[in-house]
């Protein structure tokens, strides 16, 4: 233990490890007790116990045991809102901002406390303030704090809905040339991310071509990257309307070849492209078929074609010519039939009972 701290249960713990279960891995009882530990329950230093372990590491530092520190005090809410105010200073933006990242970095506790005193509202407010005058300077750290303190989710509701000025504050950011653009744009997307994944029908209307240019931008310098992280939130089963944006984007990063490239790498891409048609929204329906569409007229190798079969990807084109949607989304699910029908999937007995049934193919040898 390095600062042994007491719960309100009468177990000591070491206090990195204790906050680790009750804040990052969510649990609400005490490890040995199992009795109910609110996440704002105190957790009380043991002094006694900490002077004890410094004058065991003290007593054998010969054997190149190091004493621990005594613990710096807890951040407070009060400091915190002091910090805050510091914000709105010019002179003291960017030795707040500094201070507060590195507050930020140092434990959960800190994070903790940093939420509970708003600090997310207001280096929202901040970004939306500098890209009011063309600022550039403390957007790194801001974004680098939100990053760390992650925004509440009931949070990032209500501000979207008092400010809608930040979607387009954050889109200008994608497009700002400063100092470590790289790690800028990579912060801005990911509280871009967190800020859409719960937003409404009306918020996500009103984002403009812009957003998804500087969007695709962004993806396109690091797809690998990018690709693999979107595929991988889709396997989470999230929410329409993040499936709306994902396939949207997965769209556009399949139109180029290295984007199509890094899609068929990861072995789930064409089945939750494919899980999703006919079961989220016309929206959704129209992407994934997109999207299959480009991978088959681009990128239809033999194993590619296999792996439609093994994971129902033809099944579930015939089914969407059966089903009441957009007369241009079944012509674009008969060429992609037709494509390969002839030369690949008439080996597949299933697969051609399938077409044969639910399918006017009229094909052509």
């Amino acid at each position: 233990m390095k600062d042994p701290v007491t719960t309100i249960t009468g177990i000591t713990y070491d206090r990195e490890s204790i906050e680790r279960w009750l804040f990052t891995s969510e649990n609400t009882t005490c490890p040995v007790t199992k009795q109910s530990l609110p996440k704002d329950s105190d957790l009380t230093p043991n002094h006694t116990l900490r002077r004890l372990i410094q004058a065991w590491c003290t007593e054998n530092a010969s054997h190149g045991v190091d004493r621990i520190p005594t613990p710096k005090p807890c951040l407070d809410k009060a400091y915190v809102l002091k910090l805050i105010k510091n914000i709105s200073h010019h002179k003291l933006q960017i030795e707040a901002l500094t201070q507060m990242e590195v507050l930020a970095a140092e434990n959960e506790r800190n994070r903790k406390c940093m939420v509970d005193a708003g600090l997310p509202k207001a280096l929202l407010v901040f970004i939306v303030s500098c890209f009011e005058n063309g600022q550039v300077s403390g957007i790194q750290e801001a974004l680098s704090i939100l990053r760390l303190i992650k925004i509440p989710r009931s949070e990032s509701r209500v501000f979207l809905c008092e400010n809608g000025k930040i979607i387009e504050s954050l889109t200008w950011v994608l497009g700002c040339k400063m100092d470590n653009y790289a790690t800028v744009k990579s912060h801005a997307v990911s509280v871009l991310r967190i800020l859409l994944e719960d937003a409404s029908s009306s918020v996500l209307k009103r984002l403009k071509p812009e957003f998804f240019e500087r969007i695709v931008g962004v993806l396109r310098e690091k797809i690998t990257q990018q690709v693999f992280e979107l595929i991988e939130l889709e396997l989470g089963s999230p929410e329409r309307r993040t499936t709306e944006l994902n396939l949207g984007v997965l769209f556009h990063l399949c139109c180029c070849a290295e984007g199509r490239a890094q899609f068929l790498s990861h072995g789930g891409s064409i089945a939750v492209v494919a899980k999703r048609i006919l079961r989220v929204s016309p929206e959704v329906n129209d992407r994934a078929i997109l999207i299959l569409s480009l991978i088959c007229k681009f990128s239809g190798t033999s194993m590619v074609i296999q792996e439609m079969v093994d994971v129902k990807a033809v099944p579930k084109l015939c089914m969407l010519l059966q089903a009441d949607c957009a007369p241009y989304l079944k012509d674009k699910a008969r060429e992609i039939l037709r494509s390969h029908f002839v030369d690949e999937w008439k080996n597949f007995p299933c697969i051609f009972s399938s077409l044969s049934s639910k399918c006017d193919l009229r094909i052509s040898r």
